[in-house]
């Protein structure tokens, strides 16, 4: 994983430390879910790093290095909701923004109350979910 942003052109621009972008985690089990969401992230700019699982994520130790997670829900294994709540225990103030494809009312108004920054539904306008991002790494 490069921590080097693209240009126009595909070739590295070279950032000094203080001005390296965030790390955006997405979550997802699903492969197209995440190069889909990861494309998006970085044609504008963001850096992304993609996850299989909420295991997978805590197991790897970035969520030190992450200024924003993109998470799924409903996930086999720990939930989206189990894994906010475990990282809120862990003080870990990582911005969330969960996304999903089926959640109710009651799930969404759970995730605002624990502190997600936004509950969007599938499918993603992605205009939006980049608004979103960038609201949550200005936090």
């Amino acid at each position: 994983m490069s921590w080097r942003p693209r240009n126009k052109r595909g070739r590295t621009r070279i950032l000094p430390w203080a001005k390296r972008p965030k790390l955006i985690a997405i979550i997802d089990e699903g492969e197209s879910t995440q190069k889909s969401l990861r494309k998006l992230l970085e044609s504008a700019g963001f850096v992304a790093r993609c996850f299989g699982s909420a295991e997978e994520f805590l197991e790897s130790d970035w969520h030190c290095e992450v200024g924003c997670l993109i998470a799924q829900i409903q996930m086999p294994g720990i939930s989206g909701l189990e894994l906010q709540a475990r990282l809120k225990a862990e003080q870990c103030n990582i911005p969330v923004i969960f996304i999903t494809g089926n959640g109710g009312a009651r799930m969404r108004i759970q995730a605002m109350r624990e502190g997600a920054v936004e509950f969007l539904a599938t499918p993603l306008d992605c205009q939006l979910l980049l608004k979103t991002v960038r609201a949550a790494l200005d936090m």
